[in-house]
């Protein structure tokens, strides 16, 4: 110790120095140690993003659709495990009481007897088929008698007849005066009407197209699979030709189009969510989107419509005028919507619960706490399916506001003691971020927690985009939200499109404006079971 002390500069500018040199080190260790904690963190929030990530492309190829935790399937196959080597285990008789001997005697698979029940089965028309012996297989083996008929056996048996083109001859006949022609004068012809076509001088019938829309656009199938449909049934017709047909279609029914958009305007509270649709462009695919606007029960219409890209422009040009609840997931472009008007904006309680379930492998615990909290809420909900709306406020307030409570000050804990950028973090400030709109439904009855109707009609939107790839350009992007508005409209009514469509497009040309909102499907529908109605009760029993 005493030589380490000799060998110190004596002079007071040199000790200052040292002493200088080595905090200097000292603090560039402290930086350095700094760099590396905050790279030790970020290779584990990027193990746990590659994680994440991979479990999500896992699911979307294998797991299930439903947003559940991983946790709750792995009790549930623990306990089917169970089961199964329970039942694999074999009984010891003396385990068995005497009087438990019949239950298991009894034991056995239960089979239903007959033929399972096929729906409509009885309304379907019948082609009656008789099968007879001929004169000579009648004749008795025995004696040579004629054998005389006692009764029948019957079966049933359930056919598919394709369906078949028709050519409809339209002949209009002429009339002329023969007196005033026989002198030289205006002979007074007149041609006899005929109804006015959906397609000015085009030949496909109404049937027709309400085939290839309900195909298109309720059925999903492409327009390239209807073309090989048609030739296996002995008629080609293009998907060019159809694809203007189904233009068509959309220029004659916008009015009714734009009658149900008003009408969407007029809810309570309006659903939307959006997706991506693609749109041919030069070198590459546009990404140009689909929104959906969904009414509540007062005006039940399904309302697409199309635009470039997700600019704000397209909703706050849809919702122009709306000014009450507008129900959304967070995209901020609503933030313009809203923003400066009367629109309340609603949170979707779905989403927030799938962003926990999304980040369970990282954070278990805390998912599982979340998720059971949100789970509550949705207890709540069930409770008050066929509430009414004051009745399901005063239940929401009762039990689901006490719940909200705990679950913020959970979510406050959980952001304190979680790094920035984790992923379960990031769950966490989503639900936060969100919270004043997450709530809303606690405020309105009428609100539903969640933005499921609008993401299911966007699920179908996916399916279409799946068969179909893209839509050719903006006019076809026009077409393709006319025309999924009314065939999920009547999908949301329980309507048969392509009846309802058929009689449309046979009825629209001829309407009147004021007549219009007689064509809407729902309106559409309560005629026609009047209609019905009326048939039935004239029509004999057969």
């Amino acid at each position: 110790m005493d030589a380490e002390l000799k060998d110190l500069p004596h002079d007071r500018e040199s000790l200052a120095a040292m002493i200088r040199s080595l905090l200097l080190e000292g603090e560039q260790q402290k930086q350095r140690a700094e760099q590396q904690t905050r790279r030790a963190e970020e290779l584990y929030l990027q193990n746990l993003r590659l994680q994440l990530e991979l479990e999500r492309y896992k699911k979307w190829y294998y797991g299930p659709r439903a947003d559940r935790l991983a946790t709750s399937g792995e009790v549930a196959q623990a306990l089917l495990e169970f089961a199964e080597q329970l039942e694999a285990k074999p009984i010891h008789p003396e385990d068995v009481p005497a009087k438990a001997e019949p239950e298991y005697e009894m034991r056995r698979v239960k089979r239903r007897p007959g033929r399972r029940h096929l729906a409509n089965f009885e309304n379907l028309p019948v082609t009656t088929q008789v099968y007879e012996l001929n004169a000579e297989e009648r004749l008795c083996p025995c004696c040579g008698v004629e054998r005389k008929e006692i009764g029948a056996d019957e079966s049933w048996q359930i056919e598919y007849l394709p369906g078949r083109f028709e050519r409809i001859q339209h002949l209009r006949k002429k009339y002329a005066c023969p007196g005033c022609e026989k002198a030289g004068e205006n002979p007074q012809m007149e041609v006899a009407a005929k109804p006015e076509a959906a397609i000015d001088k085009g030949m496909a019938g109404p049937g027709l197209l309400a085939y290839i829309v309900t195909s298109k656009f309720s059925d999903y199938l492409p327009l390239y699979r209807l073309e090989d449909i048609f030739q296996r049934q002995g008629f080609e017709i293009s998907r060019a030709t159809q694809s203007i047909w189904c233009g068509d279609v959309a220029d004659l029914v916008e009015p009714l189009y734009a009658l149900m958009a008003e009408r969407v305007r007029q809810s309570h509270v309006v659903a939307t969510d959006d997706t991506i649709l693609p749109m041919l462009s030069v070198g590459k695919t546009q990404a140009a989107r689909m929104w959906v606007y969904v009414g509540d029960k007062a005006h039940p219409y399904n309302v697409f419509a199309f635009t470039l890209n997700r600019g704000r422009d397209g909703p706050k040009h849809f919702l122009r005028d709306y000014g009450k609840v507008l129900l959304a997931d967070a995209y901020g472009g609503y933030n313009g919507v809203v923003g400066g008007n009367q629109i309340t904006r609603a949170g979707c309680w779905s989403h927030a619960r799938r962003r926990f379930i999304d980040a369970e492998k990282v954070a278990p615990e805390i998912a599982r706490e979340a998720v059971d909290f949100i789970g509550a809420l949705f207890r709540v909900e069930r409770q008050a399916k066929d509430f009414s709306i004051e009745e399901r406020l005063a239940l929401r307030q009762a039990q689901s506001s006490p719940v909200l409570a705990k679950l913020r000050e959970k979510l406050l804990a959980w952001k304190e003691q979680l790094l920035t950028k984790h992923p379960m973090a990031e769950a966490v400030n989503y639900a936060l971020s969100q919270w004043a709109e997450l709530n809303v439904f606690c405020s309105d009855g009428a609100v539903p927690i969640d933005n499921n109707v609008s993401e299911r009609e966007m699920k179908r939107v996916v399916l279409n985009r799946k068969n179909s790839l893209f839509v050719g350009n903006p006019r076809g992007g026009r077409t393709a939200a006319i025309l999924a508005s009314l065939t999920s409209t009547c999908r949301r009514h329980e309507v048969d499109p392509q009846l309802y469509l058929t009689q449309l497009l046979m009825n629209l040309p001829q309407a009147k404006v004021s007549e219009l909102s007689a064509w809407l499907p729902d309106q559409w529908k309560i005629r026609h079971a009047a209609r019905m109605a009326r048939f039935n009760t004239v029509s004999p029993a057969p």
